[in-house]
């Protein structure tokens, strides 16, 4: 009876043993080789036309997204339509899969002090990107409507008072 505990013991202890080692042929979630894909960044890709409300202002955009860097991010080229340019912008969407949170670089004319990285997590048909600034968080929140095929990127700063007040609010529709 000793004998037959001791092998059952010692088969548990071999099975806990190699669970406990990674297999070497898993690929890791982040790096080079796996591809990012994801269904819901995947409705930006295209031609969009953006319209802008800021400031109590209404202003156009083009929007053009694309995958670059092997798949690894959703790169989305933003073009105010006015000669020249008033607004330009470089978006790139790629995913964190180790804290499964999106990460976002924004880079724009406002140059190096304004670009900035900001972090997300989906909740349905909402990304709500967080950017930390010197003068506190940022928010952009990406929502996809079905229906109506249409993104609504709200975007807001942190006031005075600590509170969110509304900067802008851009809305894309297919081109």
């Amino acid at each position: 009876m000793k004998s037959y505990r001791f092998q059952v013991r010692a088969i548990l202890a071999g099975l806990l043993l190699l669970a406990a080692i990674p297999a070497r042929t898993q690929e890791p979630a982040d790096g080079p080789k796996p591809i990012f894909r994801d269904a819901f960044i995947e409705k930006l890709v295209g031609e969009w036309r953006l319209k802008r409300r800021i400031r109590d202002r209404d202003v156009e955009n083009t929007v053009s997204a694309d995958w670059v860097l092997n798949h690894q991010f959703l790169r989305m080229h933003m073009k105010d339509v006015a000669e020249p340019p008033e607004y330009e912008a470089l978006v790139y969407i790629g995913y964190r899969h180790a804290e499964q949170r999106y990460v976002v670089h924004w880079l724009d004319v406002y140059g190096g002090k304004f670009s900035a990285i900001g972090y997300g997590k989906r909740v349905g048909d909402t990304i709500a990107f967080v950017f930390q600034y010197d003068d506190g968080p940022f928010y952009n929140t990406f929502s996809w409507d079905a229906r109506a095929e249409t993104w609504t990127f709200t975007m807001e700063a942190t006031g005075k008072d600590g509170k969110r007040e509304l900067f802008a609010v851009d809305t894309l529709r297919r081109d």
